[in-house]
């Protein structure tokens, strides 16, 4: 399964926009019912999540829920929304153990999924147990609450660890690239192509979004340039003559560049769209 290049949060008490959501094009919508609600509207966000939920015709893999984390108060209620919803995916943040995995995955259907957001030190320390956790889909990577609880300086390079860890606890576990943390700066295209080669850098292969207009830049950077796939068409093409030890572009062919090639052209648009 082909996993979103994009993720667009929504707030969970705002269902005017849940639909507008939809339709803006990301990979993936995230309804959130943490960060985005105040916690004296959480209940009434739940009942619009419900609403809007059992008004659809069937659940949907392009939607998912950012519940509270298992140390909140309201961690079993929004378990039981999702039970009652049928929701096939769960965000859950601040995730630093495989048995709080397990807990989400009792109100999740047997095909549903989910994404824990790395977020604090301890979740970064216990990174590879989380990956590894059943049902876990990819790793999403919380910036801000981790650089607060790190207290980072703001500089990206603190960051550089908690990436490449995550990236290589996914690669481990056989579970897609990481999701990369959100960009604040919802005007500032430059500041967002910025985090999204630190991401690409790092091996993550999605991004959080927290507004329509970073969702084009962020599915460009993350599929392969016309260039990339001539050059990957080339070398599948060289390889595939037999002609043994081959050369493209004046440089020798071996596994690696075969491997290379093969999966920009399968992260490439099908021919002819």
């Amino acid at each position: 399964m082909t996993l979103p290049t994009s993720y667009l949060f929504v707030p969970g008490d705002r269902p005017d926009r849940f639909g507008k959501a939809l339709a803006a094009g990301a990979g993936c919508v995230i309804i959130d019912l943490e960060d985005a609600v105040a916690a004296d509207a959480k209940p009434a966000a739940r009942e619009y999540v419900r609403a809007w939920s059992t008004a659809r015709s069937a659940p949907s893999t392009h939607v998912v829920v950012r519940i509270n984390d298992a140390a909140t108060s309201w961690f079993e209620a929004d378990l039981e929304l999702v039970r009652a919803c049928a929701i096939q995916g769960i965000m859950l943040p601040k995730a630093e153990r495989a048995v709080d995995i397990a807990r989400c995955m009792t109100a999740l259907p047997r095909e549903g999924f989910v994404i824990p957001i790395i977020e604090t030190a301890r979740g970064v320390l216990n990174v590879d147990d989380v990956a590894a956790a059943p049902s876990v889909q990819r790793l999403a990577f919380g910036t801000l609450d981790y650089a607060v609880d790190v207290d980072l300086s703001g500089d990206e390079r603190g960051l550089l660890y908690p990436a490449c860890r995550m990236a290589l606890a996914s690669k481990v576990a056989g579970i897609g690239a990481p999701i990369a943390g959100v960009t604040p700066a919802i005007a500032n295209d430059a500041q967002l192509e910025s985090d999204l080669q630190f991401a690409r850098a790092c091996g993550f292969g999605a991004k959080l979004c927290i507004h329509p207009t970073q969702l084009a830049l962020t599915h460009r950077a993350f599929a392969p340039t016309d260039d990339e796939i001539a050059w990957a068409r080339r070398v599948v093409d060289a390889i595939a003559s037999g002609r043994g030890a081959v050369q493209v572009d004046g440089k020798m062919v071996d596994r690696p560049v075969v491997l290379k090639a093969q999966n920009i052209l399968d992260r490439a648009p099908p021919q002819g769209t």
